[in-house]
């Protein structure tokens, strides 16, 4: 609609009129799907003035968008970061992204929120559950940094657009699209592995919800650290159930040792890590503005003052 036809008096469009009802009713409806992102969730207004689009110079105002990966040794590891974080960036433009690591890697967490001084940040880990670094170490980098206001947002995991990604990735290896029988198929999905029983619990959730993306094909969560079972000890219990044809999901964010180990036990398919995946770069924007919405989809967790939201 125009700003002249806007302009115009409500008397002048008769209510008896069932044809201006309804251009009423669409234009309504319009601005309110005007809100809402692709995937369904009511875009931020935060720090928005004049109606700015999303995009416009008035998203630099929004806080930043601080990712917060584990760090590895792997070279590949930080250019994968990187490269998801240019995603974001596409997606979101003006947005503030920046990139902090709990070890290994530079810039450490600590010298990132540094350098947002007084600031305003969402951290969004680039971690797929509720383990000792999401409960612990990230709050604590949070709580050493108190001229930042700050806000934890969820781990990436468990979500929807975290298995299409994982989905993505098997095809990408080989896994056929439209699976004809899958009655000697199976997935392992090999994961990091926490003492945590809440990240457990997040791994398996995932497994469930990539055996429906398969069609009913079993996906059985498997570990390369610090509890049970073994991606390898995985492999051979499904085919001793007469699963014969085995593929390995990399549970990864971004190439490590442990990615590495468990792509090596696979006796046919291994798919690459998460890595630089689209699906990827539009979880990260979700969960920053979840996080940003104050949304508790499921559980929370309050640590030293600041709200970790999950989903």
């Amino acid at each position: 609609m125009t700003e002249s036809a806007s302009a115009q008096p409500r008397e002048s469009l008769p209510l008896d009129s069932t044809a201006q009802l309804l251009t009423r009713i669409t234009a309504q409806l319009g601005t309110q799907l005007s809100h809402v992102s692709l995937n369904g969730t009511r875009r931020p207004m935060h720090h928005r003035t004049g109606g700015s689009a999303p995009g416009s110079a008035a998203t630099t105002h929004a806080p930043a968008l601080v990712a917060v990966a584990h760090g590895s040794r792997d070279p590949q590891a930080l250019r994968t970061a990187m490269k998801l974080l240019d995603g974001v960036r596409e997606l979101r433009p003006g947005l503030d992204v920046r990139l902090g690591h709990i070890e290994l890697n530079e810039p450490l967490l600590p010298a990132t929120l540094a350098g947002l001084g007084a600031g305003d940040a969402v951290l969004v880990p680039l971690l797929l559950g509720r383990g000792h670094h999401v409960k612990r170490d990230i709050p604590a980098a949070v709580a050493a940094a108190p001229a930042l206001r700050a806000t934890i947002a969820a781990p990436l995991g468990p979500h929807p657009l975290l298995v299409e990604a994982l989905y993505g990735r098997l095809v990408e290896a080989g896994w056929p699209a439209e699976e004809a029988d899958s009655r000697g198929s199976a997935v392992v999905l090999a994961a990091a592995g926490s003492r945590d029983p809440d990240s457990a619990a997040d791994t398996r959730r995932t497994a469930r919800m990539l055996s429906e993306r398969l069609g009913g094909v079993p996906v059985v969560a498997a570990y390369a650290s610090a509890t049970t079972p073994t991606v390898p000890v995985a492999v051979r219990a499904l085919t001793a159930r007469g699963r014969h044809r085995v593929a390995v999901a990399s549970y990864f964010t971004a190439p490590g040792r442990f990615a590495t180990a468990a792509a090596a036990a696979a006796p046919g398919t291994a798919a690459a890590p998460l890595g630089a995946h689209p699906a990827m770069a539009r979880l990260l924007l979700h969960r920053y503005d979840q996080a940003l919405a104050g949304a508790l989809p499921a559980h929370e967790v309050a640590t030293n003052g600041h709200l970790l939201a999950s989903a």
